[in-house]
Formats: structure tokens, C-alpha cells, sequence
């Protein structure tokens, strides 16, 4: 029988939280953001990729944006951490992929940010790379994605629509004992009478017992309860680094709420970036004194709430968009075959709902 159609939650009828999602309700609603994707699937063993986040149009080693990491149980790899928990910004793309993969994502960065004009004096960057691990269904010690297939997904980074479920980082991702794998979602909230958008992605692949909506869904049977998931979020709402990491912190909120169980053997890591102009880090505005505005802690409480929801939806999303995949499990050596989560029960228990 063949796989079912994918759609995402909202296709389904399901609608988590109260705020309205943006025209995609994606992380390409906020304005600049850039999206691209590698996929590796190749014979029977190879089910892995990368995903590259790129934060605005222009040189963003010139023009930085703040920027802040919240690690919730920190069983991973981020690379980049102690640069941005240092000075608050982010001077690179973004680039998630599988575990083993980290460092042929950063020179990946590396060339791709050297190579840019207006960088040929650069001679330190500090590449930010997430991961999870991908070996329940990819030969993870094939050095695959190679320097050139990172490169191809942030050469491809574009604005708007990009693809879902097992794609990019997520070709080889599991997640609840189901096919996770990239998933993304928006919202637009009014601060202050502006509106600002949110826009989330994430790579999952953990576990847990998966609640929809607040609704128990039926996991397959697995033993185990570890994984990763990475999270990053996207705002052009006017942020310090110190505010970014608490919105940052708040999408936990929504990791929570699908029912992960934030295993000792987890990586759940959430990075928060503002592509707002005003907030960008010049050579200009770092040359000397240079007020930035931002939006007070008062008014804050909306954009984590939405911070929560997009979370939420942007995780369910990457398990609704992501197929069945068959590929090979690195640790056993042997086949390997991950079922996608069922739509069809996913509108059975939406029709239950009281």
C-alpha cells in the first residue's frame, strides 16, 4: 500500500494556539530569511543532508545580527556556543546536519562566508552548526553530506516556500519512534501596536509519547526515549541578545507540549536570531558608542507565547510532511525502515476531540 498524501497539521484541521500565522507560516515570513536544503539518499544506506538558515540578503559577517542560544539538556553538538554566548550575535549562516557531519559543515561555512565580497580581509569566523543524529537509518559514517553538498544547500538558500519532513537534515531524523525530520511554522503578533513576526524551524529527533494538540497519540512501540532536536527561531522584532534568549528559552515550552521526554540522552537546543535593521551590528554601529532600540520586557510576553505555539506546530509539522523512509541503521548494521505518522488517525483522533 502506498504511503499516504502529506499535508501539514493545519491541512489536517488541526490549529494550536491563538495567534494567526504568517502568509507561509514558515521561517521565511519574516522578511530575508533564506532556507536551503541538500538531500544525500543514494542505494540503501545513505538517508542524511544538511539545511542551511541564512539571516538576511546582505554580508552578515559585516552587517551581524544579535542572536542568543538556550540549551534545555545540552547531550549534543552546537558548534558556535561559547562565541555566541559571549558576545550575543551570530556573523555566519546557519547550518544543520547530521552528527558526524559537524566539521565538514564548518568549512562548508567557512568558503561560503571567505568567498563573499567585502570578506577577502576575514581571517576568523565563527561557523554556528546544530545536529542530531541520524544513524537509526543512515550510514553516518559515510562522511556524508560531503563540503560540497553542505555548500550546494546554502548556495540554494532562497526566500519563501521551502520543502518539509524528510528533507535536507531531516532525510535520516526520527521522532517519537516515527519519521520526523525539518518542520516550520510562523506567527504575527501585534507588540506595542507594531506587528512582528516569528518564524520557526526545526530538525526533531527524539522521543517521547506524542501529544497532538494535547491529545495522546499512539507511538509505535520503542524502547528508547533519547534524540535531539534542533530549533531555531527568527524574528524581525527589535531584540537584545539578552531577550532573545528568552524567547529563545520559551520554545521549550512548545517542545514540551508535543509530549518530548527530555531524556537525560536529549540535545534540545533553541537559537534565536533578530533580522530587525535597527538591531544589526554595522561596521559602523561596532566602530564606537551606538544606542540600539528595543522592545521592553513589558510588552515581551506576547512573542513567547507565540514562541511556544509556532514550536508546537513547526515540530508536528515535521512529523505530518515526513514520508515512510526505508534506509540502514548504522549501529546494527542492518536494514532499517521508519514508518511516517498516520494522517488518517491523525483525523480520527481530531474527529474525537470533545
Amino acid at each position: 500500500m502506498p504511503d499516504e498524501i502529506r499535508v501539514r497539521l493545519r491541512d489536517i484541521g488541526f490549529t494550536p494556539g491563538i495567534y494567526e500565522t504568517g502568509t507561509l507560516n514558515a521561517m521565511t515570513d519574516v522578511a530575508g530569511v533564506r532556507v536551503g536544503h541538500f538531500s544525500a539518499i543514494e542505494g540503501d544506506t545513505i538517508r542524511t543532508g544538511a539545511t542551511a538558515i541564512i539571516a538576511h540578503g546582505g554580508n552578515i559577517f559585516q552587517e551581524k545580527v544579535p542572536a542568543a542560544l538556550s540549551t534545555y539538556n545540552g547531550f549534543g553538538k552546537f558548534v558556535g556556543a561559547t562565541q555566541i554566548e559571549e558576545l550575543g550575535e551570530i556573523e555566519t549562516p546557519i547550518v544543520l546536519t547530521n552528527t558526524l557531519a559537524t566539521g565538514r559543515a564548518v568549512e562548508a561555512i567557512n568558503r561560503y562566508t571567505l568567498a563573499q565580497p567585502g570578506n577577502e580581509q576575514v581571517v576568523s569566523l565563527n561557523a554556528v552548526v546544530g545536529e542530531t543524529n541520524d544513524s537509526r537509518l543512515n550510514d553516518i559514517r559515510s562522511a556524508r553530506p560531503t563540503v560540497e553538498e553542505i555548500t550546494h544547500a546554502l548556495e540554494s538558500a532562497s526566500e519563501g516556500l521551502f520543502d518539509e519532513g524528510a528533507v535536507g537534515a531531516g532525510c535520516g531524523t526520527v521522532a517519537f519512534g516515527m519519521k520526523g525530520g525539518i518542520g516550520t511554522s510562523s506567527r504575527v503578533v501585534n507588540v506595542a501596536g507594531q506587528n512582528y513576526t516569528i518564524g520557526l524551524l526545526v530538525q526533531s529527533n527524539y522521543g517521547g509519547n506524542l501529544l497532538v494538540c494535547g491529545q495522546p497519540y499512539v507511538n509505535p512501540p520503542h524502547e528508547d526515549k533519547d534524540g535531539s532536536i534542533m530549533i531555531v527561531l527568527a524574528t524581525d522584532a527589535p531584540l537584545s541578545s539578552r531577550n532573545l534568549k528568552r524567547l529563545a528559552s520559551r520554545c521549550f515550552g512548545g517542545l514540551a507540549r508535543t509530549g518530548s521526554a527530555l531524556s537525560n540522552g536529549s540535545g534540545d537546543y533553541a537559537l534565536a536570531f533578530s533580522t530587525a535593521e535597527s538591531v544589526r551590528r554595522t561596521p559602523s554601529r561596532r566602530s564606537g558608542l551606538h544606542a540600539y532600540p528595543e522592545l521592553s520586557n513589558d510588552v515581551l510576553s506576547p512573542l513567547f507565547e507565540a514562541a511556544i505555539e509556532a514550536t508546537e506546530e513547526a515540530i508536528l509539522n515535521s512529523l505530518c510532511m515526513a514520508s515512510t523512509t526505508a534506509g540502514f541503521n548504522a549501529a546494527t548494521g542492518k536494514p532499517s525502515k521508519i514508518s511516517a505518522i498516520s494522517i488518517d488517525a491523525l483525523k480520527a483522533l481530531l474527529s474525537s476531540r470533545p
